[in-house]
Formats: C-alpha cells, sequence, structure tokens
C-alpha cells in the first residue's frame, strides 16, 4: 500500500517499537493537516490478530516518547493507537493470503482491463504480487502494487471466525 512520506517515516520509527512490545504494526494513517493532525497506529498482538485497550495504552505511551525524542511531525498532533478491527484494512500483501475465502473492497490507481478500478467480491488470494478477487463480473488480478485502498467485508462469517479465534 502506498504512504505518504510522513506516514512511511512514522512507520520507521514506530514498528522497532511495536515489535520490541510482541505486537506488529498494521498501519500509521496520518489524517488533517497543521495543528489538528491525527496520527492513527493500528497494530495487533500476532497470536490472535487483535489489541487490547492495555496493550494500546502501552504502545501509545512507548511511541509517544519515541516521537517526543524524534519530533517527526512539526507542530501539535493526537496519537491514537488501536486495534485494526474485524473489518480491518488490508495493507500488507500476506493479508490477501491471509484473509482468503473472505469478502472485501479494494480499490486501485490503475484500471483493471475493463476499466474498472472499485472491486468487491471474495479474496483468492495472490498469485505471485498480485491479489485475486472473485466479484460478481467475474475474477480479477490486480497487482499489489496498484492497490490504493483494501479492506474486509463485515460478515457473519467474519465476525464468528474473528470471536472464535480461529486464523482466517
Amino acid at each position: 500500500m502506498k504512504l505518504t512520506p510522513l506516514e512511511q517515516r512514522l512507520s520507521d520509527y514506530a514498528r522497532p517499537v511495536i515489535e520490541d512490545l510482541g505486537f506488529a504494526l498494521v498501519l500509521v494513517k496520518v489524517v488533517g493537516e497543521g495543528g489538528s493532525q491525527n496520527v492513527q497506529i493500528l497494530a495487533e498482538d500476532p497470536a490472535t490478530r487483535n489489541l487490547g485497550v492495555d496493550d494500546a495504552a502501552k504502545i501509545s505511551r512507548a511511541l509517544s516518547a519515541v516521537f517526543d525524542v524524534e519530533d517527526p511531525i512539526k507542530g501539535a498532533y493526537r496519537l491514537e493507537v488501536s486495534s485494526p478491527g474485524i473489518d480491518r484494512p488490508l495493507v500488507r500483501i500476506e493479508d490477501f493470503e491471509t484473509y482468503k475465502g473472505f469478502e472485501a473492497k479494494i480499490e486501485s490507481c490503475i484500471p483493471a482491463e475493463n476499466g474498472q478500478k472499485r472491486f468487491r467480491g471474495v479474496l483468492g488470494g495472490l498469485n505471485g504480487e498480485n491479489v485475486l478477487i472473485d466479484t460478481d463480473q467475474g475474477k480479477a488480478e490486480i497487482p499489489f502494487s496498484n492497490l490504493t485502498k483494501a479492506k474486509l467485508v463485515m460478515s457473519d462469517e467474519l465476525i464468528k471466525r474473528t470471536a472464535s479465534g480461529v486464523k482466517a
């Protein structure tokens, strides 16, 4: 997934801190401009794919200390640390294999052969560096490097599998 230069810099600072605490960084997103910026950090426990409130607070304290020293953002900002949630964004290439068989929405910056940029369907995993998705219009293969947004769609099956702790 494409990150802004600021999001990439924040990811570079956040990833080792989060991993040292035993968690995995899912996504860094900066929303807003100037003094009203929110830095959203999505992280998870690799074993459960969730993040509890106490763990989010632990990550927030550790990242606040690093960001205070490194000062990667000029001006005021709010740091938000949370779980990616059930209908999580899909940002790492391995997410598309992990959540194979689940419904997702995907957006590409470059249209497919039929001119389509937005897709909704069942994930079919990966073919090399390409994401496979089966939509109502047929199967599509989209280069991971072209993706601008991807997210799971809330469904009863997704809730059931997530609640039972079964890996997707």
